[in-house]
C-alpha cells in the first residue's frame, strides 16, 4: 500500500508535533534535552529551539530542579477540548447511559491521564439514592476508585511500585498503604474486573472494568453505589456484567477485546 505523500513545507510543524508525542509518552517522569534528542534525532540547537518555543507557548513545561519537560497547561487543554467530542466518545456515551439503565447505578467513564484517572463521563441510574463520588473533568490516582483500580491493574507490577512511591504520601493521606493496593490490585486481575469497598467515601462501594481503546489509551468503567446496595453478591453480578457489557462493546466497536481486565 502506498504511503499519503506528506504536505510539502511542514517541516518544522512535524517536528514539533513529534516533540509533543515525545512529552505525551514521559508525561509522568518527564525528559531531559539528551532524552529530547535521541528520541527525536533532533540536533541539540534544533530540539533547544523548539523546546523553548513551546515553554513560551505554555505547550510544555520544565521541572527547574531537575530541568525535565513535560506538556504544559495548553497541551492539556487541547487534549481535554478534542475528548469532549470525538468518535471514541461519542461512541461510549450511549454505552454508559446504557450501562446505566441495566445496573440502576451511577455509571462513571474514566481515562488513564498518567499517573491519573480521569472522568470523562459521569450518568447516573434510576435508583434514588445517587452516588456522585467524582466529577465530570476532575481526576484522581489510579488506584483510588474502581475504574481508576481497574487501570492501575493493566500496569506491570514494577510501574505500580514506582507510581506509588512517587505519590506514597497522597496515597498515605487516604490510608491506602503499597501492600493493599497491590493486594486489590491482584485481586482485580484474578476477578476481571476491580472492586472497592469504603475506600474513599463511607458507605459507597464500586466495580470497574478497564480496556484499551487504542494502542496507548486505556479507559475504564464502572459502577458506584450506597454500600448497602452493592454488598457481596451484587458486586459478584455487576462485575460480570459490566465485564461482559465492555466485552461486547469492545468487539463491536473496535473489533478485538484484548488486554485489560478481560483477561484473566
Amino acid at each position: 500500500m502506498n504511503k499519503p505523500t506528506a504536505t510539502g513545507g511542514t517541516q518544522s510543524m512535524r517536528r514539533a508535533l513529534g516533540l509533543l508525542r515525545v512529552l505525551a509518552q514521559h508525561q509522568e517522569d518527564g525528559i531531559d534535552l539528551q532524552g529530547v534528542m535521541n528520541a527525536t534525532g533532533l540536533e541539540r540547537s534544533t530540539a533547544h529551539r523548539l523546546l523553548s518555543c513551546l515553554l513560551e507557548e505554555q505547550f510544555a513545561e520544565r521541572d527547574h530542579g531537575n530541568r525535565r519537560y513535560r506538556l504544559g497547561v495548553d497541551s492539556m487543554q487541547l487534549g481535554f477540548a478534542a475528548l469532549r467530542r470525538t468518535p471514541l466518545l461519542d461512541a461510549l456515551r450511549p454505552f454508559a447511559q446504557k450501562l446505566a439503565r441495566l445496573s440502576g447505578d451511577t455509571v462513571f467513564l474514566v481515562i488513564r491521564q498518567g499517573d491519573y484517572a480521569l472522568c470523562l463521563l459521569r450518568e447516573a441510574g434510576s435508583f434514588p439514592v445517587k452516588v456522585f463520588t467524582i466529577d465530570q473533568g476532575e481526576r484522581r490516582l489510579l488506584g483510588v476508585g474502581a475504574g481508576g483500580l481497574a487501570l492501575m491493574a493493566s500496569l506491570p507490577d514494577e510501574d505500580i511500585a514506582a507510581l506509588y512511591a512517587r505519590h506514597a504520601a497522597s496515597y498515605a493521606q487516604i490510608g491506602v498503604t503499597s501492600g493493599a493496593l497491590m493486594k486489590a490490585v491482584k485481586q482485580t486481575r484474578a476477578a476481571g474486573y476491580s472492586e472497592i469497598v469504603d475506600t474513599i467515601t463511607p458507605g459507597v462501594s464500586g466495580v470497574g472494568v478497564a480496556f484499551p481503546v487504542s494502542e496507548l489509551t486505556w479507559v475504564a468503567f464502572s459502577f458506584g453505589a450506597i454500600s448497602s446496595r452493592l454488598d457481596v453478591p451484587r458486586r459478584v453480578q455487576m462485575g460480570a456484567l459490566l465485564r461482559a457489557e465492555c466485552l461486547a462493546w469492545a468487539q463491536d466497536y473496535l473489533g478485538h477485546a484484548s488486554g485489560g481486565t478481560f483477561r484473566r
